[in-house]
């Protein structure tokens, strides 16, 4: 079986985690690197790049082409709506949802000066973080982990944010900060890798073996909390679910104004007994509470600044 994945070293080294695993299973298969739109237009903030999903659909495409069985993402790349022609078949056991600050001293973002340059590309990093500290200076940071790492000991950062799974999956041990979910509230799926087939293959059925119930579980809700307000991998919208026991599990969500002087948030504790229903009634708070016009200003303000 062909797997399709993006050539950055991070991607390669998410590819290489699912080959292992069917490997241990018995199922053989090759690799074949695919250009993404995404990583075609690294001069631009990744809102600029028209679309949605501007890391999956490539891949996508090859897959019905038949180019491919089988496709490796970041599973917080995935659009909520997705082809009935396509399957998640496995959604692998989640890594650090946690967001991380890497600065050029160590320094925590409780220690750093006034004015410090911190990098990010996520509208939710940059609001959460002036939400915490507005007197930053918050600038953009395009590029692989290689070329912001590269970025920030270049002097051009004083700090950039970054997804501590990246970090696990490249296999460094860097002095970081891990960022509490209770103020940086990860975006939906942070932290999970997801598998990608044609719905009724052959590669659907080998790769479901790959899934872990828990995480999907997790995912699902995160996914479900923020699908009514529409906010688009974009937007400054954060959505973390997580057990606290084998009954019971830990929903936080929220939706920012981009300076991050707005908010709106749940944080509620729903049983696992019809999850599904509790994850849409929270949907539907979250609109009533105005999340869904905190995320279209913000939209229409991001929509200004490209014009």
């Amino acid at each position: 079986m062909i797997i399709g994945t993006r050539g950055s070293d991070l991607a390669l080294a998410q590819a290489t985690k699912v080959e292992s695993m069917l490997a241990e299973k018995g199922v053989k298969t090759t690799r074949k690197i695919i250009k993404t739109t995404g990583d075609t237009f690294t001069d631009r903030p990744l809102h600029e790049v028209e679309g949605v999903g501007a890391f999956v659909r490539e891949l996508d495409d090859r897959m019905l082409e038949g180019e491919v069985d089988i496709a490796v993402h970041s599973m917080k790349d995935l659009p909520t709506l997705r082809p009935e022609t396509m399957s998640t078949s496995a959604v692998l056991e989640r890594d650090s949802p946690c967001d991380v600050l890497l600065t050029t001293d160590g320094s925590t973002l409780e220690e750093l000066p006034e004015l410090a340059v911190i990098g990010t590309t996520s509208m939710r990093r940059r609001a959460q973080i002036l939400r915490y500290r507005p007197d930053l200076d918050v600038q953009d940071l395009r590029g692989n982990i290689n070329t912001r790492i590269r970025k920030l000991k270049d002097g051009l950062y004083d700090g950039i944010l970054l997804a501590e799974a990246g970090l696990q999956r490249m296999g460094w041990e860097m002095v970081v900060q891990r960022l509490n979910t209770d103020d940086f509230c990860p975006s939906a799926n942070q932290g999970t890798i997801a598998v990608v087939t044609l719905s009724g293959s052959e590669a659907e059925k080998a790769t479901s073996m790959l899934d872990h119930e828990k995480t999907r579980i997790e995912t699902g809700i995160e996914r479900i909390v923020v699908a009514d307000i529409e906010g688009g991998c974009t937007a400054p919208v954060g959505s973390f679910t997580e057990f606290v026991n084998d009954e019971e599990l830990h929903v936080l969500a929220e939706v920012l104004s981009l300076d991050g002087t707005m908010q709106v948030r749940i944080d509620e504790i729903i049983p696992l007994e019809n999850y599904e229903e509790h994850a849409r009634r929270l949907a539907r708070e979250m609109v009533a509470m105005g999340g869904k016009e905190l995320v279209q200003r913000a939209v229409c303000q991001l929509s200004n600044k490209m014009l």
